[in-house]
């Protein structure tokens, strides 16, 4: 044989496994995205539903305590086996021990819907995640996949879900890769992650879901001193994710440890959500909160929102209620671009846009899907501001985030390097342990 035939035939030899690759993920992506797309759809249908009729009917928030009870009494009776959510979802791609259990899907869709009809502040990312995870491990039993693809399948339904939900294919195939393990990005399931986000956002769209879009009309050049600024800024943005983190946990672990009856955390945590909203006279900081972000790229606001959205999100969570972080944490990051205008000298909307997606990259060290997402939403024109804002808010969060079970793959800074491999759960242990043996 010549050296053309010999080229042509290890030519062959390595295309044929990657079109049987292609075609094998195409179809499960296939079937994913339709699946998890059309869940969304019907998702974000029964969302708009149960927030405009508590609009509409805003006495029902005071029967929020009762709204906990049905939602943590679900849980308490059902979902023992699911209830750590996105967790359970990184937990079992680190460490393989079952099949999650498809009841993930209904309870998390329930309690979501439940939490905002009565008047609780949650989001909706982490729901449209669970569902896409939990429905894409069935293929793990149907098709009989190893442990690689059992991987890759969980990166797909991942994906496939945050997209979905928000919208943004590009973000979503970047998100499911990126969030797993702090730092890195798992490129070996890139094909299917971004085929996922693709169908599910394609099917969700056939349903007639609209997403809400947001839009930055100034931008200004990026000089030395704007690039000032935008660190100042991004700085800012992820001391706000720390907080809001910390603050989840924080609340999580007051009610664990002072209440032992799972079912009756969110019923207290209600009755102080109905009575502040009462107090405060306004509905503004419960539910997602959208006309209020879409305000925040138009007309100044109360410089203080964010930290009552802050407040108001992270007890909801804390005490057991359903839904996600993300929408929440675009509320605080574009109210605090708002109020971020009194000294910082950069348009109010970009800044707005900036928050948006940098109090996101912060909260869940997803600095590279961030800027993406905020491409995808506010145009490439303020891309460049967008990457600052996310990267450094990245790196001043800190080794915290809204999801405990991220394992820490490549540090921050040389000072955290002793913190490799540990989860977020573990650091605050493993630092109080190395406190201890020094003394």
């Amino acid at each position: 044989m010549d050296k053309t035939k010999i080229k042509n035939f290890l030519f062959s030899f390595q295309f044929l496994p990657s079109l049987v690759y292609l075609g094998k993920w195409i179809l499960i992506c296939l079937v994913l995205g339709a699946v998890a797309g059309s869940i969304s759809a019907f998702f974000l249908w029964s969302l708009n539903w149960a927030t405009d009729w508590r609009e509409s009917h805003l006495w029902i928030i005071a029967l929020l305590p009762v709204g906990g009870f049905i939602v943590g009494l679900s849980y308490h009776l059902y979902g023992n086996s699911v209830v750590k959510g996105n967790n359970l979802l990184l937990e079992e791609f680190h460490s393989p021990k079952k099949i999650i259990p498809f009841r993930m899907a209904p309870l998390v869709l329930f309690g979501t819907v439940v939490t905002h009809f009565f008047g609780g502040s949650a989001g909706r990312e982490g729901t449209a995640v669970q569902i896409g995870g939990a429905v894409a491990d069935r293929f793990t039993g149907i098709l009989k996949l190893s442990k690689r693809d059992r991987r890759i399948v969980l990166i797909a339904g991942i994906s496939a879900g945050f997209a979905s939900v928000f919208g943004t294919p590009l973000a979503g195939g970047i998100f499911a890769l990126e969030v797993l393990i702090l730092g890195r990005i798992r490129l070996d399931a890139i094909i299917p992650s971004f085929m996922a986000a693709v169908f599910a956002n394609y099917f969700c769209e056939i349903w007639g879901i609209a997403h809400t879009h947001y839009h930055i009309e100034s931008i200004v050049e990026m000089t030395p001193i704007n690039l000032l600024w935008s660190l100042l800024a991004g700085i800012l943005f992820g001391l706000a994710a720390m907080l809001f983190s910390k603050s989840t946990h924080f609340w999580s672990s007051l009610f664990k440890n002072k209440i032992n009856y799972p079912p009756l955390r969110p019923v207290i945590g209600g009755v102080v959500i109905a009575l502040a909203v009462y107090c405060i006279g306004t509905t503004k900081y419960i539910g997602l909160g959208v006309p209020t972000i879409v305000d925040a790229f138009n007309i100044d606001l109360n410089s203080y929102d964010f930290l009552v959205k802050i407040l108001f999100t992270s007890f909801t969570l804390g005490a057991g209620f359903k839904g996600g972080e993300v929408t929440p944490l675009f509320y605080i990051g574009a109210t605090l671009g708002n109020a971020l205008i009194w000294f910082i000298p950069l348009p109010m909307d970009l800044l707005a846009g900036m928050g948006f997606v940098a109090v996101f990259a912060g909260a869940t060290n997803t600095p590279i899907a961030c800027t993406i997402m905020g491409i995808e939403l506010f145009g490439i024109e303020s891309g460049v501001f967008i990457a600052i804002a996310c990267s450094t808010a990245y790196l001043f969060s800190g080794h915290s985030g809204v999801y405990s079970s991220q394992i820490i793959g490549s540090p921050k800074t040389d000072s955290f390097a002793t913190e490799k491999g540990l989860s977020l759960s573990e650091i605050e242990p493993n630092r109080a342990k190395k406190e201890s043996e020094a003394k």
